[in-house]
């Protein structure tokens, strides 16, 4: 059976669209056909970080509106065998999204895939309540600061209450993930800690990923950071795929890495 995941926070700015990016390649990459869409009408990005922009012909709002038929607007990912993307129109707004189309689409992508990855645009708008409303499970990502945080709180209500399964009196699976980790801020108590997040919000923790200079390299590249093995945030996204697919792993990149002798005699 297709699960339709949501990938949301509410604020802006905290990773979202590579989450989806780096979560969709990751479950293709441990054998699911997944497909991704972006639901940032007007504002589109997913295209970019996945490195298909130039491949764009139709979007969303063709296939919602009949210019363009679903096998058109996919387009499939060349570096892995099972992704594809559904990408948003950067010429209209998200008025133009309506929940009739939307739900044809993902039940014609339900036929085909194993999970289909919805990526939030920021707030709570129209555009927001649409890419959550068919959700059977949702990613929050959240920033560890307080600001982040209350967004993600405000976003969890809105699941419970605004989602097709709210209405059949079931419930959204929510899953959080805390992005921009820096350990070593956390112990100056300039930010807060994975646990104080994990506290407030009160949603099953998926991991942390750690601040990293590979995703924006990863980014500008086109390329989902899962697909790099050799740096800390694809290996910290690598963990939450397999924990959300039910698999244990240990919680790594939430403390400082233990200084050698040699750094500390000499400082570096």
């Amino acid at each position: 059976m297709a699960k339709v995941v949501v990938v949301t926070s509410g604020k802006g700015g905290v990773g979202k669209t590579t989450t989806s990016a780096a979560f969709s390649a990751g479950l293709a990459l441990r054998g699911y056909k997944t497909v991704v869409l972006d639901f940032d009408v007007g504002l589109r990005n997913l295209d970019l970080i996945m490195g298909c922009e130039r491949r764009v012909v139709y979007d969303l709002l063709n296939v919602i509106h009949g210019e363009g038929s679903l096998n058109q607007a996919l387009i499939k990912d060349k570096r892995v065998e099972n992704l594809f993307i559904l990408p948003a129109s950067q010429t209209r707004d998200k008025d133009a999204l309506n929940l009739e189309g939307v739900e044809r689409i993902i039940n014609e992508l339900k036929e085909r895939f194993d999970y289909i990855i919805c990526d939030s645009p920021a707030g709570i708008e129209k555009g927001a309540i649409t890419a959550m409303y068919f959700a059977d499970e949702a990613l929050v990502v959240t920033n560890p600061e307080v600001s982040s945080v209350r967004d993600s709180d405000r976003i969890i209500g809105m699941l419970s209450s605004k989602t097709r399964r709210a209405e059949q009196n079931l419930s959204v699976k929510e899953h959080l993930i805390v992005t921009r980790y820096d350990p070593a801020r956390v112990n100056r108590g300039d930010m807060l800690s994975a646990a104080d997040v994990q506290e407030i919000l009160a949603i099953p923790f998926l991991g942390v990923i750690p601040e990293s200079k590979s995703v924006l390299v990863a980014s500008n590249s086109g390329v989902p950071v899962t697909l790099d093995k050799d740096n800390d945030a694809g290996s910290a996204y690598m963990d939450v795929v397999d924990r959300f697919l039910g698999q244990e792993r240990p919680f790594r990149f939430m403390d400082v890495p233990k200084r050698g002798l040699i750094s500390r005699l000499f400082g570096t």
